[in-house]
Protein backbone atom coordinates (compact mmCIF):
# COMPACT_ATOMS: atom_id res chain seq x y z
CA UNK A 1 0.00 0.00 0.00
CA UNK A 2 1.84 3.09 -1.16
CA UNK A 3 0.31 6.56 -1.21
CA UNK A 4 3.49 8.05 -2.67
CA UNK A 5 3.79 7.17 -6.35
CA UNK A 6 4.56 8.46 -9.83
CA UNK A 7 3.37 11.28 -12.13
CA UNK A 8 0.05 13.02 -12.88
CA UNK A 9 -1.58 14.97 -10.07
CA UNK A 10 -4.90 14.03 -8.51
CA UNK A 11 -5.75 17.51 -7.28
CA UNK A 12 -7.83 18.46 -10.29
CA UNK A 13 -5.29 20.90 -11.67
CA UNK A 14 -4.75 18.94 -14.85
CA UNK A 15 -6.72 16.30 -16.69
CA UNK A 16 -5.62 12.75 -16.04
CA UNK A 17 -6.26 9.39 -17.47
CA UNK A 18 -9.79 8.19 -16.76
CA UNK A 19 -9.84 5.12 -14.53
CA UNK A 20 -12.46 3.04 -12.80
CA UNK A 21 -11.20 4.44 -9.50
CA UNK A 22 -11.78 8.08 -10.53
CA UNK A 23 -14.77 7.86 -12.89
CA UNK A 24 -18.13 9.29 -11.86
CA UNK A 25 -20.15 6.21 -10.78
CA UNK A 26 -23.09 5.29 -13.01
CA UNK A 27 -23.97 1.72 -12.00
CA UNK A 28 -26.02 1.22 -8.84
CA UNK A 29 -24.25 -0.52 -5.97
CA UNK A 30 -25.42 -3.93 -4.78
CA UNK A 31 -27.24 -4.72 -1.54
CA UNK A 32 -24.19 -6.72 -0.41
CA UNK A 33 -21.90 -3.70 -0.82
CA UNK A 34 -24.35 -1.43 1.01
CA UNK A 35 -24.60 -3.97 3.85
CA UNK A 36 -20.81 -3.86 4.25
CA UNK A 37 -20.89 -0.06 4.29
CA UNK A 38 -23.63 -0.05 6.94
CA UNK A 39 -21.79 -2.53 9.18
CA UNK A 40 -18.58 -0.48 9.11
CA UNK A 41 -20.61 2.51 10.26
CA UNK A 42 -22.12 0.39 13.04
CA UNK A 43 -18.72 -0.68 14.35
CA UNK A 44 -17.08 2.74 14.17
CA UNK A 45 -19.94 4.46 15.97
CA UNK A 46 -20.12 1.79 18.67
CA UNK A 47 -16.41 2.38 19.24
CA UNK A 48 -16.99 6.15 19.42
CA UNK A 49 -20.20 6.52 21.39
CA UNK A 50 -20.06 3.65 23.87
CA UNK A 51 -17.03 5.31 25.47
CA UNK A 52 -18.22 8.91 24.93
CA UNK A 53 -21.72 8.38 26.33
CA UNK A 54 -20.93 6.03 29.21
CA UNK A 55 -17.51 4.43 29.67
CA UNK A 56 -15.24 7.51 29.72
CA UNK A 57 -17.63 9.15 32.19
CA UNK A 58 -17.67 6.06 34.41
CA UNK A 59 -13.90 5.78 34.21
CA UNK A 60 -13.63 9.47 35.12
CA UNK A 61 -15.83 8.91 38.18
CA UNK A 62 -13.62 6.01 39.26
CA UNK A 63 -10.50 8.18 38.99
CA UNK A 64 -11.75 11.48 40.45
CA UNK A 65 -15.52 11.84 40.93
CA UNK A 66 -15.57 15.59 41.82
CA UNK A 67 -13.68 16.37 38.57
CA UNK A 68 -15.64 14.00 36.34
CA UNK A 69 -16.96 16.74 34.00
CA UNK A 70 -13.49 18.22 33.48
CA UNK A 71 -11.94 14.79 32.84
CA UNK A 72 -14.65 13.85 30.34
CA UNK A 73 -14.26 17.17 28.54
CA UNK A 74 -10.46 16.85 28.45
CA UNK A 75 -10.41 13.29 27.13
CA UNK A 76 -13.09 13.80 24.48
CA UNK A 77 -11.71 17.16 23.37
CA UNK A 78 -8.16 15.80 22.93
CA UNK A 79 -9.47 12.83 20.97
CA UNK A 80 -11.56 15.08 18.80
CA UNK A 81 -8.52 17.29 18.17
CA UNK A 82 -6.72 14.23 16.80
CA UNK A 83 -9.67 13.43 14.57
CA UNK A 84 -9.50 16.95 13.10
CA UNK A 85 -6.16 16.02 11.58
CA UNK A 86 -6.66 12.28 11.10
CA UNK A 87 -9.80 12.37 8.99
CA UNK A 88 -8.62 14.61 6.15
CA UNK A 89 -5.08 13.21 6.38
CA UNK A 90 -6.11 9.59 5.90
CA UNK A 91 -8.68 10.61 3.32
CA UNK A 92 -5.92 12.28 1.31
CA UNK A 93 -3.59 9.31 1.73
CA UNK A 94 -6.32 6.95 0.57
CA UNK A 95 -6.80 9.10 -2.56
CA UNK A 96 -3.19 8.36 -3.49
CA UNK A 97 -3.03 4.69 -2.43
CA UNK A 98 -2.13 2.30 -5.23
CA UNK A 99 -2.60 -1.02 -3.43
CA UNK A 100 -3.96 -3.90 -5.49
CA UNK A 101 -6.68 -4.19 -2.83
CA UNK A 102 -7.99 -0.73 -3.73
CA UNK A 103 -7.65 2.77 -2.33
CA UNK A 104 -10.05 2.65 0.60
CA UNK A 105 -10.07 -0.94 1.91
CA UNK A 106 -6.46 -0.99 3.25
CA UNK A 107 -7.18 2.04 5.42
CA UNK A 108 -10.47 0.61 6.67
CA UNK A 109 -8.60 -2.47 7.88
CA UNK A 110 -5.53 -0.69 9.31
CA UNK A 111 -7.65 1.92 11.09
CA UNK A 112 -9.94 -0.68 12.65
CA UNK A 113 -6.98 -2.72 13.94
CA UNK A 114 -5.33 0.35 15.53
CA UNK A 115 -8.56 1.55 17.16
CA UNK A 116 -9.31 -1.95 18.48
CA UNK A 117 -5.89 -2.22 20.13
CA UNK A 118 -6.23 1.27 21.65
CA UNK A 119 -9.67 0.48 23.11
CA UNK A 120 -8.26 -2.63 24.77
CA UNK A 121 -5.37 -0.60 26.20
CA UNK A 122 -7.73 2.14 27.39
CA UNK A 123 -9.69 -0.35 29.47
CA UNK A 124 -6.61 -0.77 31.72
CA UNK A 125 -5.82 2.97 32.00
CA UNK A 126 -5.63 4.04 35.66
CA UNK A 127 -4.87 7.71 35.11
CA UNK A 128 -6.12 10.66 33.10
CA UNK A 129 -2.96 10.92 30.98
CA UNK A 130 -3.30 7.31 29.79
CA UNK A 131 -6.99 7.84 29.09
CA UNK A 132 -6.10 10.81 26.90
CA UNK A 133 -3.32 8.93 25.09
CA UNK A 134 -5.31 5.83 24.24
CA UNK A 135 -8.50 7.73 23.36
CA UNK A 136 -6.41 9.78 20.92
CA UNK A 137 -5.19 6.52 19.35
CA UNK A 138 -8.77 5.26 19.15
CA UNK A 139 -9.70 8.44 17.30
CA UNK A 140 -6.66 8.13 15.02
CA UNK A 141 -7.52 4.60 13.93
CA UNK A 142 -11.28 4.96 13.77
CA UNK A 143 -11.00 8.16 11.75
CA UNK A 144 -8.67 6.48 9.27
CA UNK A 145 -11.33 3.82 8.71
CA UNK A 146 -14.15 6.38 8.66
CA UNK A 147 -12.40 8.65 6.16
CA UNK A 148 -11.93 5.73 3.80
CA UNK A 149 -15.45 4.31 4.08
CA UNK A 150 -17.01 7.76 3.68
CA UNK A 151 -15.02 8.41 0.49
CA UNK A 152 -16.20 5.05 -0.88
CA UNK A 153 -19.73 6.46 -1.29
CA UNK A 154 -18.98 9.16 -3.90
CA UNK A 155 -16.48 6.69 -5.42
CA UNK A 156 -19.03 3.96 -6.06
CA UNK A 157 -22.61 5.29 -5.60
CA UNK A 158 -24.36 7.25 -8.39
CA UNK A 159 -26.05 10.54 -7.45
CA UNK A 160 -29.56 9.12 -7.96
CA UNK A 161 -28.87 6.50 -5.25
CA UNK A 162 -26.97 8.61 -2.72
CA UNK A 163 -29.93 9.73 -0.64
CA UNK A 164 -31.01 6.14 -0.08
CA UNK A 165 -27.48 4.93 0.63
CA UNK A 166 -26.93 7.94 2.90
CA UNK A 167 -30.07 6.98 4.80
CA UNK A 168 -28.83 3.42 5.29
CA UNK A 169 -25.40 4.68 6.35
CA UNK A 170 -27.15 6.94 8.87
CA UNK A 171 -29.08 3.90 10.10
CA UNK A 172 -25.73 2.13 10.56
CA UNK A 173 -24.34 5.06 12.51
CA UNK A 174 -27.40 5.04 14.73
CA UNK A 175 -27.27 1.31 15.31
CA UNK A 176 -23.65 1.81 16.38
CA UNK A 177 -24.66 4.53 18.84
CA UNK A 178 -27.42 2.27 20.15
CA UNK A 179 -24.99 -0.65 20.45
CA UNK A 180 -22.69 1.59 22.48
CA UNK A 181 -25.59 2.50 24.79
CA UNK A 182 -26.53 -1.19 25.14
CA UNK A 183 -22.95 -2.01 26.07
CA UNK A 184 -23.06 0.86 28.59
CA UNK A 185 -26.27 -0.37 30.22
CA UNK A 186 -25.30 -4.04 30.27
CA UNK A 187 -21.80 -3.31 31.55
CA UNK A 188 -22.85 -0.47 33.88
CA UNK A 189 -20.12 -0.12 36.47
CA UNK A 190 -17.72 -2.35 34.48
CA UNK A 191 -16.23 -0.06 31.88
CA UNK A 192 -13.31 -2.45 31.32
CA UNK A 193 -15.53 -5.09 29.71
CA UNK A 194 -17.46 -2.32 27.98
CA UNK A 195 -14.31 -1.21 26.14
CA UNK A 196 -13.68 -4.82 25.10
CA UNK A 197 -17.18 -5.11 23.67
CA UNK A 198 -16.69 -1.90 21.65
CA UNK A 199 -13.34 -3.18 20.38
CA UNK A 200 -14.81 -6.51 19.28
CA UNK A 201 -17.74 -4.84 17.54
CA UNK A 202 -15.40 -2.56 15.58
CA UNK A 203 -13.05 -5.28 14.40
CA UNK A 204 -15.82 -7.66 13.32
CA UNK A 205 -17.82 -4.93 11.59
CA UNK A 206 -15.25 -4.27 8.85
CA UNK A 207 -14.95 -7.85 7.59
CA UNK A 208 -18.04 -7.96 5.28
CA UNK A 209 -16.96 -4.75 3.53
CA UNK A 210 -13.40 -6.01 3.06
CA UNK A 211 -14.61 -9.23 1.43
CA UNK A 212 -17.04 -7.37 -0.91
CA UNK A 213 -15.34 -4.00 -1.24
CA UNK A 214 -15.85 -3.09 -4.95
CA UNK A 215 -12.78 -0.85 -4.63
CA UNK A 216 -10.94 -0.55 -7.98
CA UNK A 217 -7.19 0.00 -7.59
CA UNK A 218 -5.66 3.28 -8.66
CA UNK A 219 -3.00 2.83 -11.39
CA UNK A 220 0.39 3.98 -10.16
CA UNK A 221 0.89 6.28 -13.14
CA UNK A 222 -2.13 8.42 -12.14
CA UNK A 223 -1.14 8.92 -8.50
CA UNK A 224 1.53 11.56 -9.08
CA UNK A 225 4.91 12.08 -7.43
CA UNK A 226 4.47 12.82 -3.77
CA UNK A 227 5.48 16.38 -2.92
CA UNK A 228 4.91 17.47 0.67
CA UNK A 229 4.19 21.09 -0.21
CA UNK A 230 1.54 20.23 -2.78
CA UNK A 231 0.09 17.59 -0.46
CA UNK A 232 -0.31 20.06 2.41
CA UNK A 233 -1.64 22.84 0.17
CA UNK A 234 -4.30 20.44 -1.09
CA UNK A 235 -6.09 20.61 2.27
CA UNK A 236 -6.97 24.25 1.65
CA UNK A 237 -10.16 24.49 -0.40
CA UNK A 238 -10.71 28.10 -1.37
CA UNK A 239 -14.14 29.13 -0.02
CA UNK A 240 -14.45 31.89 -2.61
CA UNK A 241 -13.88 29.50 -5.50
CA UNK A 242 -15.94 26.69 -3.99
CA UNK A 243 -18.70 28.57 -2.17
CA UNK A 244 -21.17 25.70 -2.03
CA UNK A 245 -18.57 23.46 -0.44
CA UNK A 246 -17.78 26.16 2.14
CA UNK A 247 -21.44 26.76 3.07
CA UNK A 248 -22.09 23.03 3.25
CA UNK A 249 -19.13 22.65 5.62
CA UNK A 250 -20.31 25.51 7.85
CA UNK A 251 -23.89 24.28 8.11
CA UNK A 252 -22.74 20.76 8.98
CA UNK A 253 -20.41 22.14 11.64
CA UNK A 254 -23.15 24.21 13.28
CA UNK A 255 -25.74 21.43 13.27
CA UNK A 256 -23.23 19.02 14.77
CA UNK A 257 -22.28 21.50 17.49
CA UNK A 258 -25.97 21.79 18.39
CA UNK A 259 -26.37 18.01 18.42
CA UNK A 260 -23.22 17.44 20.51
CA UNK A 261 -24.26 20.08 23.04
CA UNK A 262 -27.53 18.23 23.52
CA UNK A 263 -25.93 14.85 24.25
CA UNK A 264 -22.43 15.46 25.65
CA UNK A 265 -23.48 15.61 29.34
CA UNK A 266 -26.52 13.35 29.05
CA UNK A 267 -25.23 10.89 31.67
CA UNK A 268 -24.61 13.70 34.14
CA UNK A 269 -27.90 15.46 33.28
CA UNK A 270 -29.85 12.32 34.16
CA UNK A 271 -27.78 11.78 37.30
CA UNK A 272 -27.59 15.30 38.72
CA UNK A 273 -30.64 17.22 37.37
CA UNK A 274 -33.38 14.69 36.72
CA UNK A 275 -32.20 12.37 39.48
CA UNK A 276 -32.77 9.24 37.44
CA UNK A 277 -31.96 6.18 39.56
CA UNK A 278 -29.79 4.38 37.01
CA UNK A 279 -28.29 6.99 34.65
CA UNK A 280 -26.60 4.44 32.37
CA UNK A 281 -29.92 2.69 31.80
CA UNK A 282 -31.53 6.08 31.26
CA UNK A 283 -28.97 6.82 28.55
CA UNK A 284 -29.89 3.48 26.96
CA UNK A 285 -33.62 4.28 27.00
CA UNK A 286 -33.13 7.75 25.53
CA UNK A 287 -30.65 6.47 22.96
CA UNK A 288 -33.09 3.70 21.99
CA UNK A 289 -35.88 6.22 21.34
CA UNK A 290 -33.46 8.48 19.48
CA UNK A 291 -32.19 5.54 17.43
CA UNK A 292 -35.62 4.34 16.36
CA UNK A 293 -36.58 7.84 15.22
CA UNK A 294 -33.28 8.32 13.37
CA UNK A 295 -33.62 5.04 11.51
CA UNK A 296 -37.23 5.71 10.50
CA UNK A 297 -36.62 9.22 9.22
CA UNK A 298 -33.25 8.40 7.62
CA UNK A 299 -34.56 5.51 5.52
CA UNK A 300 -37.61 7.56 4.53
CA UNK A 301 -36.07 10.98 3.89
CA UNK A 302 -33.02 9.77 1.94
CA UNK A 303 -34.89 7.92 -0.85
CA UNK A 304 -37.60 10.63 -0.82
CA UNK A 305 -34.97 13.27 -1.60
CA UNK A 306 -33.66 11.03 -4.41
CA UNK A 307 -37.14 10.79 -5.93
CA UNK A 308 -37.92 14.51 -5.83
CA UNK A 309 -34.37 15.50 -6.75
CA UNK A 310 -34.10 18.06 -3.95
CA UNK A 311 -31.91 18.21 -0.82
CA UNK A 312 -32.07 21.69 0.75
CA UNK A 313 -35.70 21.68 2.01
CA UNK A 314 -35.02 18.42 3.87
CA UNK A 315 -31.80 19.76 5.39
CA UNK A 316 -33.41 23.03 6.52
CA UNK A 317 -36.41 21.31 8.10
CA UNK A 318 -34.34 18.67 9.85
CA UNK A 319 -31.88 21.25 11.22
CA UNK A 320 -34.74 23.25 12.73
CA UNK A 321 -36.14 20.07 14.27
CA UNK A 322 -32.78 19.31 15.90
CA UNK A 323 -32.80 22.81 17.42
CA UNK A 324 -36.30 22.17 18.79
CA UNK A 325 -34.98 19.19 20.76
CA UNK A 326 -32.60 21.46 22.67
CA UNK A 327 -35.45 23.80 23.58
CA UNK A 328 -37.52 20.89 24.91
CA UNK A 329 -34.67 19.71 27.13
CA UNK A 330 -34.12 23.27 28.38
CA UNK A 331 -37.70 23.99 29.45
CA UNK A 332 -38.77 20.50 30.54
CA UNK A 333 -35.84 19.12 32.61
CA UNK A 334 -37.81 16.09 33.76
CA UNK A 335 -37.87 12.48 32.59
CA UNK A 336 -40.86 12.94 30.20
CA UNK A 337 -39.14 16.02 28.77
CA UNK A 338 -35.98 14.01 28.19
CA UNK A 339 -38.02 11.32 26.41
CA UNK A 340 -39.67 13.92 24.16
CA UNK A 341 -36.35 15.63 23.47
CA UNK A 342 -34.74 12.34 22.47
CA UNK A 343 -37.60 11.57 20.07
CA UNK A 344 -37.52 15.00 18.42
CA UNK A 345 -33.71 14.94 18.17
CA UNK A 346 -33.90 11.55 16.46
CA UNK A 347 -36.56 12.69 13.99
CA UNK A 348 -34.49 15.69 12.95
CA UNK A 349 -31.07 14.07 12.96
CA UNK A 350 -32.13 11.01 10.95
CA UNK A 351 -33.41 13.07 8.05
CA UNK A 352 -30.42 15.40 8.35
CA UNK A 353 -27.81 12.62 8.26
CA UNK A 354 -29.30 10.99 5.19
CA UNK A 355 -29.97 14.03 3.03
CA UNK A 356 -27.12 16.30 4.06
CA UNK A 357 -24.65 13.50 3.30
CA UNK A 358 -26.08 13.22 -0.22
CA UNK A 359 -25.90 17.01 -0.60
CA UNK A 360 -22.27 17.05 0.49
CA UNK A 361 -21.22 14.48 -2.09
CA UNK A 362 -22.65 16.76 -4.79
CA UNK A 363 -20.47 19.77 -3.87
CA UNK A 364 -17.06 18.03 -3.82
CA UNK A 365 -14.53 20.03 -5.88
CA UNK A 366 -12.53 17.22 -7.57
CA UNK A 367 -13.13 13.56 -8.45
CA UNK A 368 -9.47 12.71 -7.79
CA UNK A 369 -9.52 13.99 -4.21
CA UNK A 370 -12.84 12.68 -2.89
CA UNK A 371 -11.21 11.13 0.16
CA UNK A 372 -9.42 14.33 1.14
CA UNK A 373 -12.45 16.51 0.43
CA UNK A 374 -14.80 14.24 2.39
CA UNK A 375 -12.16 14.25 5.14
CA UNK A 376 -12.29 18.04 5.22
CA UNK A 377 -16.08 17.78 5.42
CA UNK A 378 -15.72 15.26 8.25
CA UNK A 379 -13.80 17.88 10.21
CA UNK A 380 -17.23 19.48 10.57
CA UNK A 381 -18.23 16.31 12.43
CA UNK A 382 -15.06 16.17 14.55
CA UNK A 383 -14.49 19.83 15.42
CA UNK A 384 -17.81 20.01 17.33
CA UNK A 385 -16.43 17.30 19.63
CA UNK A 386 -13.72 19.81 20.58
CA UNK A 387 -15.97 22.87 20.70
CA UNK A 388 -19.06 21.32 22.32
CA UNK A 389 -17.42 19.92 25.50
CA UNK A 390 -15.74 23.28 26.13
CA UNK A 391 -19.00 25.19 25.57
CA UNK A 392 -20.87 22.65 27.68
CA UNK A 393 -18.41 22.99 30.57
CA UNK A 394 -18.72 26.80 30.46
CA UNK A 395 -22.52 26.67 30.25
CA UNK A 396 -22.95 24.20 33.11
CA UNK A 397 -20.24 25.59 35.39
CA UNK A 398 -20.43 29.33 34.77
CA UNK A 399 -23.40 30.06 32.50
CA UNK A 400 -26.40 29.07 34.54
CA UNK A 401 -26.47 25.29 34.22
CA UNK A 402 -28.17 22.83 31.91
CA UNK A 403 -30.90 25.21 30.70
CA UNK A 404 -28.24 27.50 29.27
CA UNK A 405 -26.53 24.48 27.73
CA UNK A 406 -29.63 23.27 25.90
CA UNK A 407 -30.71 26.75 24.78
CA UNK A 408 -27.25 27.27 23.31
CA UNK A 409 -27.66 23.99 21.46
CA UNK A 410 -30.99 25.16 20.01
CA UNK A 411 -29.60 28.54 18.88
CA UNK A 412 -26.56 27.02 17.17
CA UNK A 413 -28.70 24.42 15.39
CA UNK A 414 -31.01 27.12 14.05
CA UNK A 415 -28.04 28.97 12.55
CA UNK A 416 -27.19 25.80 10.66
CA UNK A 417 -30.68 25.72 9.17
CA UNK A 418 -30.45 29.36 8.09
CA UNK A 419 -27.14 29.02 6.25
CA UNK A 420 -28.28 26.09 4.08
CA UNK A 421 -30.07 28.56 1.81
CA UNK A 422 -26.65 29.92 0.75
CA UNK A 423 -25.89 26.72 -1.18
CA UNK A 424 -26.72 27.44 -4.84
CA UNK A 425 -25.54 24.43 -6.81
CA UNK A 426 -27.93 21.91 -5.22
CA UNK A 427 -31.71 22.29 -5.02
Amino acid sequence: MSPFNTPAPLDGTSPGKATAALAEPAQKVTARWVTGLVLVNVGINAAFFGPINVFIGQQAISIDAPSKEAILSLVTACGAAVSLVANPLFGALSDRTTSRFGRRAPWVLAGAVLATAALLAMSFSAGVSLMVLFWCLVQLGANAAYAAITAAVPDRVPVIQRGGVGGLAAMGQTLGILAGAVFGAVMSGNFLVGYWLCAGALLLSVLPYLFHRNDPPLPAETAGWFRMGRFLRGFWINPRRHRDFAWAWLTRFLVNVGNQLTIVYLLFFLRDVIGYGDPATGVLVLTGIYAVMVMITAVLAGPWSDRVGRRKPFVIGSSATIAMAGAIMAFFPVWPGALAGAAVLGIGFGAYLAVDFALLTQVLPFAGSRGKDMGVINVANSLPQVVAPALALLAVTYGGGYRTLFLTAAAVGLLGAVFVVKIKGVD
